[in-house]
């Protein structure tokens, strides 16, 4: 059982997922539409089986009790004859003989009784058993169900024993003139009980049946919204009724920290450090921080916020403050939100120490974290976010930046995430560091954020000794030596307007690339481009001479490109040391 062919879902999927104009299914969601009408199939086939088996044994009761009324019918055949033969109405000692000889009324009465004591046997029977194998709340409500039917039945035996002794007979005339009558009122009355019965029986298997469903398919399953007849469902335990004290979910949920307030586990000590955001005095959840709506660009009503007495020695040693902890919450319909951390002179965060920028819909969802120097962004370092906890649509979350010799660390909810290896060298003085959280992006689009609270201050290296799995370790990023970064051009779009920048940087810089010019790339939908010349010192001429013309700046060259130019210096290296062997010969 599974899709069409031809990439087409079948009507049972087409039920479920309705199947949009030239939709077409990949093999995983083939395989899993197919694994869930399977699935479904082997339900309804369990419930057919519980059925059959539910019809059997209530025939093999219905049989049994058949049985049961034919050998009481031949006892009752066999006690009649004998009373006939027994009481002849001839003589007044006989008549007092046919007192102690059981007549069809009395043999009835004894019936119902033993009838009604047996069946109320059973039921207490059925009632332990029930009792005993219930294990949740569907079982406790089947078995305070089946105790109704034995009222019902003892009225009503209780009735047929009024109508039994009312319509006795007083004297010995009319014992014989109401024998047929009393037979055939009793016929009627073992008809109702046997119905009444039946009745009985199939409530109770019919209960029965269902408490043993409820068990199988889990009590838990209509309470998602899903039933048989819109789609499989899977099992899921229920937690069983009682007392809640002292359980593991009471206990976390009054061990829950507020949204707005830092969880115990991370020491944020007043004495370690203080909360700069929001003041003293101002504290509560209703001190929160987000970007105004009509902010035009990134330092406009932004929030900066200074974090004294930083000294790098201390920093790198592990000493002093060395830790930024900031509590927010990122709305489910946020796009993106950033702080930067930048040092004295600052320039309005045109020098950046650290950037820290989430992107939930930007290449499949990515932390960025980057520096930049002279308005230039560095080679950010890019985390998938789906390797990350939550950060988008949950109540809170901790962000915490750690400053030390290998760089800012970054963690969230105490996650080591990220490390930016230090690109530019931090104050060789004590001084304040600026935090900023901007208002805007770049261009000019609002952010979406709250920010509760900020901390600062001193905390123990919060890095594990092995860093392999931690992105932006060991990043190679210093200045390429050829290599220029153009910034602040028009961005284009299409191929022709590419080819045309192109072709005009390469006539702008031509003259410093050698015998074959200058190497220029353009990327597209953009507003930068990277020209590469002959050597450093062609470069070096380059800047001094073409930056009245166009925003310069030396570009940094990515691990890859470090590698491949080690590796080419080896083998140059190596091929040296071959000549100058053979000079030797």
């Amino acid at each position: 059982m599974g899709p069409t062919k031809g990439g087409a879902l079948s009507k049972n999927a087409q039920k479920y997922i309705p199947e949009p104009p030239g939709f077409i299914p990949t093999e995983e969601e083939k395989y899993l539409l197919s694994m869930y009408e399977t699935v479904k199939s082997y339900e309804k086939e369990a419930h057919r089986l519980r059925e059959n088996a539910a019809r059997a044994r209530l025939v093999a009761a219905d049989e049994k009790y058949k049985r049961e009324l034919e050998q009481k019918a031949t006892v009752v055949e066999d006690s009649g004859s004998d009373g006939s033969v027994a009481a002849p109405r001839a003589s007044k000692p006989k008549k007092k003989k046919a007192k102690n000889t059981p007549t069809p009324e009395n043999a009835a009465r004894a019936r119902l009784v033993a009838a009604d004591e047996k069946y109320k046997r059973e039921l207490e029977q059925k009632a332990a058993v029930v009792e005993d194998s219930a294990s949740d709340g569907s079982v406790a409500a089947a078995t305070s169900r089946a105790p109704k039917p034995k009222k019902k039945k003892a009225k009503k035996v209780r009735s047929e024993e009024r109508d039994i002794t009312a319509g006795a007979p007083h004297s010995d005339s009319s014992q014989g003139s109401d024998s047929e009558a009393s037979e055939n009122s009793y016929e009627q009355r073992e008809n109702r009980s046997r119905d009444d019965r039946k009745k009985d029986l199939a409530e109770r298997a019919a209960e029965e049946e269902e408490r043993k469903r409820m068990e199988l398919l889990g009590e838990g399953r209509h309470q998602d919204g899903w039933d048989d007849e819109e789609g499989p469902s899977i099992a899921r335990r229920t937690k069983p009724k009682g007392d809640a004290k002292g359980s593991l979910v009471k206990s976390l949920a009054e061990a829950s920290t507020p949204p707005h307030d830092f969880s115990k586990a991370l020491r944020m000590s007043k004495v370690t450090g203080s909360v700069l955001f929001p003041e003293s005095g101002a504290g509560g959840p209703s001190a929160v921080w987000t970007p105004p709506d009509s902010a035009s660009d990134p330092n406009d009503r932004a929030l900066v916020i200074e974090l004294p007495k930083f000294q790098s020695s201390k920093a790198m040693r592990g000493q002093g403050n060395n830790t930024l902890a900031i509590k927010f919450a990122a709305p489910p319909e946020s796009e993106r939100f950033s702080i930067n951390i930048a040092g004295p002179g600052h320039r309005d965060f045109f020098d950046v120490l650290f950037h820290f920028n989430p992107r939930q819909r930007h290449k499949g969802g990515q932390l960025v974290v980057n520096e930049r120097q002279d308005g230039i962004w560095g080679q950010g370092v890019a985390v998938p976010l789906s390797t990350l906890p939550l950060i988008f649509g949950q109540s809170s979350c901790t962000l915490t930046v750690q400053v030390n010799g290998g760089g800012f660390d970054v963690f969230i909810d105490e996650k080591h995430c990220a490390r930016l290896e230090h690109r530019t060298q931090l104050p060789p003085e004590e001084c304040n560091l600026f935090l900023q959280f901007p208002s805007t992006d770049d261009y000019g689009k609002s952010e979406n954020w709250k920010v509760f609270k900020v901390w600062w201050g001193h905390k123990d290296c919060m890095a594990a000794d092995d860093l392999g799995g931690v992105a932006g370790v060991n990043v190679y990023s210093s200045l390429h030596p050829k290599k220029l970064f153009i910034s602040g051009l028009s961005k284009i779009q299409t191929e022709p307007q590419v080819e045309l920048r192109r072709a005009e940087l390469e006539r702008a810089f031509r003259k410093y690339g050698g015998d074959l010019g200058a190497v220029v790339t353009v990327p597209t939908n953009t507003t930068f481009a990277f020209v590469e010349v002959e050597n450093e010192r062609m470069a070096d001429v380059a800047l001094n001479e073409m930056s009245n013309k166009y925003r310069l700046n030396r570009a940094r060259r990515s691990k890859h490109e470090a590698l491949q130019e080690e590796r080419e210096a080896a083998e140059k290296a190596k091929g040296k040391r071959k000549d100058d062997s053979k000079g030797w010969d």
